[in-house]
């Protein structure tokens, strides 16, 4: 149903039709997203639009994850209306849908204000690292360690790493995005210990997720996909405490931006054993 948001729009469920409108929006934002970025964000989650008599002005998404948790993104609202308020209406009709669910996001510097007021605490910051001109050395790897191809067997693996590593149910996520993607497992004497994918996105690619149990191993994932596609632009996004900063630095990977991941709820529970090292996208986490 349309609700009006003041005099200057209308807010609605977001469809198909609306996103090459949304993907100008986000494009004027400076952010990467091509139409078909924006239809597979669609396709997993939902969103609002914010529609004026010049067209859309704003939208908001969500992604669920169980019965317990989602994540929020998208929210984007056009500098000629900046103002209005309409970016914490389009925040209020998703927080409504999806209710007392733990809710995370990754925000920026002029949202990150707004999400406080909300409810939303800030749970340490989220690099950007990206580039073309990179050099990867050959992974070293330890003792009865391996990085092979992703098996349509490994898909259990894959479900059960994420779960432990975000302490949210992602099996939809993963079943959706594993299809268009290429993958690699990393095993430990021959068990599965960690994965990581590498998917075409906005300039070019982006390795996500990737997660492993430790940063040695999180390092080998990556170095697989960065040695076999030297010259590719591609994109990494890291949570801060990967300590994997540095290393892309080096690697000819430059940190180009930062958000600040915030939660509002309980803090999904985690299983150190197994770590996110690269996020799938900043909407997604």
């Amino acid at each position: 149903m349309a609700t009006s948001v003041g005099t200057m729009a209308t807010l609605r469920r977001m469809t198909v039709d609306d996103l090459p409108a949304a993907q100008s929006l986000s494009k004027a934002q400076r952010w990467p997203h091509r139409v078909e970025d924006w239809e597979i964000l669609l396709s997993l989650g939902f969103g609002y639009v914010a529609e004026s008599v010049d067209g859309i002005v704003g939208t908001a998404m969500a992604w669920l994850y169980g019965a317990d948790a989602a994540t929020l993104g998208m929210v984007t609202v056009s500098p000629q209306v900046r103002e209005s308020g309409i970016d914490r209406q389009l925040m209020d009709a998703v927080l409504s849908d999806l209710g007392e669910r733990t809710i995370l996001l990754n925000a920026t510097a002029e949202g990150k204000p707004l999400y406080a007021e909300m409810g939303f605490e800030a749970a340490g910051p989220v690099f950007q690292h990206q580039g073309a001109a990179f050099a990867v050395p050959i992974a070293e790897l330890i003792p009865a360690e391996r990085v092979r191809p992703l098996g349509a067997k490994d898909m259990p693996t894959l479900h059960d790493l994420a779960r432990r590593a975000t302490g949210m149910h992602r099996d939809a996520l993963l079943n959706a995005l594993v299809p268009g993607a290429q993958g690699v497992v990393l095993t430990r004497d021959n068990e599965p210990v960690g994965f990581s994918l590498f998917r075409r996105f906005g300039r070019g690619h982006v390795v996500g997720p990737t997660i492993a149990p430790d940063s040695g191993g999180a390092k080998a994932l990556i170095s697989h996909w960065l040695g076999s596609n030297a010259g590719i632009f591609c994109r990494i996004d890291i949570p801060a405490e990967s300590g994997l900063g540095d290393w892309l630095e080096e690697l000819g990977l430059p940190r180009v931006a930062e958000v600040t991941r915030m939660v509002r709820g309980r803090p999904p529970k985690t299983d150190p054993s197994a770590r996110i090292f690269t996020l799938t996208t900043q909407a997604l986490g």
